[in-house]
């Protein structure tokens, strides 16, 4: 024996994600662009440099009034009478000004001779052996020093983030163990009459702010003032800066979260439920009663309701409940054209097999006739319904492949017109169909055959219930957006409580004269079918006369004028 095949594996619900991509995607979006902002905003840069130039023009300014002071009170006439700077004096008024600022302020002489150091003045008693050695401090840090893992994390960062001002492009700061003017640029430019800043680097970390003047007598430089400051001053206040824009970033970004939560809970917990709600009819499809139960599923809702939110996710919603509405009804036309179809067919069919039982026991040449007769009919009946059938359940998707194009109904049914006056005229009958039609050009967009086909068919129509002589009118008109076609008869009607039913499948309403099972009924539907797929509309309707008895029957057909 063959080994019985493996089981086919049947689709399973999709896992439930613990965390919303939508929400993760939300989040990094928002975050990154707080943090691209914040990042800007602590590279300060340009801020600190414009706090440099203006801290140096402050010193500049300091510098210009103890070099008046050093040259108003410290000059004196030496033997050659020259006038020089008094060492005594400048160290006195270097003193006394210095005491009043964090500036350590130098003077040099004329021949690049240190004459005063605040730092050397103000400092207590030193040995002798180094009264006139200058030690440099190494830079305090920033404020208090950090003492928290906390504070070390964020001056960390902070250093990270002044690696990107290159504060290495500042020449490095080398203290002179015995101090003399020249190798320093700013106070030789003192020394020459001119005014000069420069800031250093240290190699502990930090700046040096220096500026010089020159301290003029009678516009001769007798020395130079050179003042120099830390930017320890500079950092506290882009350390405070920064940690201000820290603190406000945080409090952003925990708005921001709760923000793009409440985002994505708007966004991500309604497209859940919908893809939900599709997984569910998706799943539940094999667990009812095949196609009825599905469609029975469709019509119950399970799609939710959100168009009440006014935005695409209620349109999401209101899209999706259209399609499964229409899907729906796609289904319930097929369960019912099914049943129709075993209805229609299951006549025939017990007529043939009856037919077919009895002629196999008649032995008189005439019934046997008689039956054949009757299995012959059954069969033309069986297969017009076949032919019928089949063509009604392609058209749907022969129309959705079909590519329209301009189609003139003038023109289209004058030809019409022609057509049945050639085949009358080879029976000598009068003409069966007048046209009326305007000069207007009426144009509509479609398949041509698919309309001529719903055109002729209301014309046979009417021409089967029209009495001979009496044609059948045609009249065309542009009605609103819509062209109009009229078919006009001058029949017995149609009754009152059928006007609806006649387009239903396996309807039929033939002339008492015409012989039973010529028409499928299938006719008017699949009119119908094809007038709605062109987005266009078909009724039926009696004609009356001035005292209200019916003349004859109408069908009226509307489909939109193509826009030029």
């Amino acid at each position: 024996m063959a080994e019985p095949a493996p089981p086919v594996a049947l689709d399973h619900a999709r896992p439930e994600r613990a965390i919303s991509p939508i929400l993760l995607r939300i989040l990094a979006v928002n975050i990154m662009a707080l943090a691209i902002l914040v990042g800007s905003l602590l590279y300060l840069g340009r801020y600190q440099d414009r706090i440099v130039d203006t801290e140096l023009d402050a010193m500049l300014l300091q510098a210009r009034i103890v070099a008046g002071a050093v040259a108003e009170n410290a000059v004196v006439i030496d033997d050659n009478d020259q006038s020089v700077l008094s060492p005594l004096l400048a160290r006195m008024m270097v003193r006394r000004l210095a005491e009043t600022t964090e500036t350590r302020t130098r003077l040099f002489s004329a021949d690049e001779t240190l004459l005063a150091d605040s730092r050397n003045l103000l400092a207590p008693a030193m040995p002798a052996s180094k009264n006139d050695k200058i030690e440099v401090e190494p830079m305090s840090a920033v404020g208090d020093a950090p003492v928290g893992w906390g504070e070390r994390i964020i001056g960390a960062f902070f250093d990270v983030i002044d690696i990107i001002h290159e504060r290495h492009i500042y020449p490095p700061y080398n203290e002179q163990t015995a101090q003399r003017a020249g190798p320093y640029d700013v106070t030789a430019l003192a020394l020459r009459g001119e005014k000069a800043k420069q800031v250093w680097s240290l190699p502990q970390g930090g700046l040096i702010l220096t500026v010089a003047v020159p301290v003029e007598h009678y516009r001769h430089a007798l020395g130079a003032v050179m003042m120099s400051r830390s930017d320890q001053s500079i950092d506290h206040a882009i350390y405070e800066v920064r940690i201000n824009i820290l603190q406000i970033f945080f409090i952003t970004l925990g708005i921001t979260i709760l923000l793009s939560l409440y985002l994505a809970r708007a966004i991500a917990r309604p497209i859940r439920q919908l893809a939900q709600a599709a997984e569910v009819l998706r799943l539940d499809q094999t667990s009812h009663a095949g196609i009825t139960g599905f469609a029975n599923l469709l019509r119950n809702d399970a799609i939710p309701d959100m168009t009440h939110r006014h935005d695409e996710i209620g349109d999401l919603s209101g899209a999706l409940r259209d399609l499964t509405a229409a899907l729906a009804r796609r289904i319930g036309d097929v369960e019912n054209f099914a049943a129709d179809v075993a209805h229609e067919l299951k006549n025939p069919l017990t007529s043939l097999r009856s037919a077919v039982e009895t002629v196999e026991r008649v032995s008189d040449p005439a019934a046997k006739q008689k039956l054949m007769l009757i299995i012959r009919e059954d069969v033309d009946r069986m297969t017009r319904l076949i032919t019928d059938i089949s063509s009604a359940s392609r058209l749907d998707a022969e129309l959705g492949r079909a590519e329209l194009e301009p189609i003139d109904l003038s023109g289209k049914f004058r030809q019409l017109q022609d057509h049945y006056r050639v085949n009358a005229a080879k029976t000598g009958a009068p003409e069966p169909v007048a046209v009326m039609a305007g000069d207007e050009l009426l144009r509509v967009m479609g398949v041509e055959s698919r309309l001529v086909q719903v055109f002729q068919n209301l014309i046979d129509n009417a021409l089967s219930f029209s009495p001979p002589g009496k044609p059948v009118m045609i009249t065309t008109a542009r009605v609103g957006r819509f062209v109009q076609v009229v078919v006009d008869d001058n029949g017995p009607g149609i009754p009152e409580n059928k006007l609806a039913a006649i387009f239903d499948r396996f309807y039929s309403e033939r002339p008492s004269t015409e012989k039973f099972g010529m028409h499928s009924g299938l006719g008017l539907s699949i009119s119908k079918q094809i007038i709605e797929a062109h987005r266009g509309r078909i009724w039926a309707e009696n004609r009356k006369d001035g005292a209200g008895r019916i003349i004859g029957a109408r069908f009226v057909v509307q489909l939109p004028v193509m826009v030029e």
